[in-house]
């Protein structure tokens, strides 16, 4: 696995510990994992299938909707099918093109998620402040494009990541990933040789979608609250907020865990290593979760519609 070089060596694969320093529970740390990982594929599926079914949420609300979804699928399955592997069967063995791969979906879908928050920011703004206009701004054809922007971006921003791993960092001190995943500052602390590159492009990603993107999307929601603020009476108000809560709860469920475990990693130095690698995994496991529940208990179509699916369903044939 290892080719020695002074003393660094060249991998061809490494090997993820888990969850470090609690080796020992990892059987009964899987039980809640493999449970909301099961949770995350069917609601999340589930979405999908009520927006194809139903006529009438064919929206562009609900496009992004689907396109959330499919992403959150996505960063679920591309980390805890492995990490299962881990605990069942102490599978920790991975690749280093695997590893890349894996890094590589894993920052590039939050990336085009993040990417499609801002997208369904300037959806709610034209809904709320331009409603007249609102069908002919946001037809199908922009959502189409709007989503593959939010997919190109992603690819573009971090496809150097893994590309300036493999073509600057060829040595290492360790194969060991203290980690559940090939996350990437994971990677790049056990190289050798300099590695500031890597780490300020981490960092300029880590600014552009984290920083602008939530900056961009604040601006956007002070311009529909004016907007709100400006309705007549206090029912509308209410009525047009309540169409923004279900976005409003999805951004703060995507973007505190992630700030949280990135704030950690970069500057957490006190935190225990366990502490660490478990936020890790809630943030690509917490919003594939309640991403679903928040639209399906906040959004009247998509409960209506599970509501019906629900009594079809239970009445005997």
């Amino acid at each position: 696995m290892f080719t020695s070089y002074n003393a660094c060596f060249v991998p061809t694969s490494f090997w993820l510990t888990g969850i470090p320093g609690l080796e020992s529970l990892h059987i009964w740390i899987s039980i809640p994992f493999a449970s909301m990982y099961v949770v995350a594929v069917m609601g999340n599926i589930t979405i999908l299938g009520v927006v194809k079914m139903e006529r009438s949420l064919h929206q562009p609300m609900y496009f992004f909707l689907c396109m959330l979804a499919v992403i959150d699928l996505v960063l679920s399955t591309s980390t805890i099918p492995k990490l299962l592997a881990i605990f069942w069967f102490g599978a920790c063995n991975i690749a280093l093109d695997a590893c890349l791969t894996q890094m590589f979906f894993i920052h590039c879908f939050a990336t085009v998620e993040s990417g499609i928050f801002l997208a369904m920011a300037f959806d709610r703004y034209v809904a709320i402040c331009d409603p007249l206009h609102h069908t002919s701004i946001l037809t199908h054809a922009v959502v189409r494009r709007l989503g593959l922007a939010a997919l190109l971006r992603g690819i573009l921003y971090i496809g150097p990541l893994p590309l300036l791993i493999r073509v600057r960092l060829h040595l290492y001190r360790t194969q060991i990933i203290t980690h559940s995943y090939c996350e990437h500052m994971a990677v790049v602390t056990l190289a050798c040789g300099d590695t500031r590159v890597n780490n300020l492009y981490g960092m300029g990603i880590g600014f552009l979608v984290l920083i602008l993107d939530s900056l961009a999307i604040t601006a956007s929601y002070v311009m529909i609250f004016r907007a709100i603020m400006g309705l007549t009476t206090p029912e509308a108000r209410l009525k047009t907020l309540g169409t923004c809560g279900s976005h409003i709860c999805a951004i703060l469920i995507f973007y505190i865990p992630i700030a949280v475990s990135s704030l950690t990693h970069r500057f957490g130095h006190n935190v225990p290593p366990h502490i660490h690698i478990l936020l890790a995994n809630f943030y690509l496991l917490i919003p594939p979760i309640l991403n679903p529940v928040v639209y399906a208990v906040r959004t009247k179509q998509i409960r209506e519609r599970l509501l019906h699916i629900l009594k079809t369903g239970a009445q005997p044939k």
